[in-house]
């Protein structure tokens, strides 16, 4: 096999993207740094993409869907301060990546995704990776899996028209939920949002822009952002 057809060496571009993508940007959690690090991010792309899993980007994971930039992925792990001990809720299992990673840094991990397939290939890949804490559901993510709540963390992987009351209130005390949400005059700014639910009131914080897709819910049809 010459130099020009030579698989990439996918152990020393992760250590890259770590080191290049994540910690260069001050994610600081070795947990997280750890996870990404040890994570197989090639396996959660098409073939046609895998030499370029570990590129500083979004790429298509079919059905209209991506897979999220690294650096994003690792900064909304670490606002969820994850310490192993959580019950974790992810809307939008898309290709598994994250849900993998949650596995990794939660106790257990519930898994909304509204399309079928993605769902039914995310399983098969958390399987192959001998994973066995975490539940897939495939439904309505605006509306949570409230059988499986109260969750000490929450994180959306799509941007919201505002946070969904449902998700606030499957959070636990001190929980964190981590969501991109819609400007309601520019549907195209979007604004990554952290929420803390305390005993007593919700603490926000608006954080950066980001760019995801919609998320989509017949019961988010209407809503304003808050």
């Amino acid at each position: 096999m010459d130099a020009a057809t030579e698989a990439p060496n996918f152990a020393e571009l992760r250590a890259a993207m770590v080191r290049e993508q994540l910690m260069a940007r001050n994610i600081t959690d070795q947990r997280v740094l750890d996870a990404m690090g040890r994570l197989e991010r090639e396996r959660f792309v098409p073939e046609a993409y895998q030499a370029h899993a570990y590129a500083d980007c979004p790429l298509p994971i079919g059905e209209g869907q991506t897979i999220s930039q690294p650096y994003i992925v690792a900064y909304m792990l670490q606002l969820l301060a994850l310490r192993g001990t959580e019950r974790v809720l992810e809307i939008g299992t898309g290709s598994g990546y994250q849900t993998a990673l949650l596995c990794l840094l939660a106790a257990e991990v519930v898994s909304i995704e509204r399309l079928a397939t993605l769902s039914a290939q995310a399983a098969e890949r958390l399987a192959a990776l001998r994973f066995t804490n975490f539940h897939l559901i495939v439904g309505d993510g605006w509306l949570g899996a409230p059988q499986f709540a109260p969750y000490q963390a929450i994180t959306v992987g799509a941007a919201a028209p505002c946070i969904p009351t449902p998700l606030v209130a499957q959070l636990a005390e001190g929980g964190r939920l981590v969501i991109p949400v819609r400007s309601h005059t520019n549907p195209e700014e979007q604004t990554l949002v952290y929420v803390q639910r305390t005993r007593w009131r919700l603490r926000t914080k608006k954080l950066c822009g980001v760019r995801f897709v919609p998320l989509i819910s017949e019961r988010a049809a209407g809503t304003q952002n808050n």
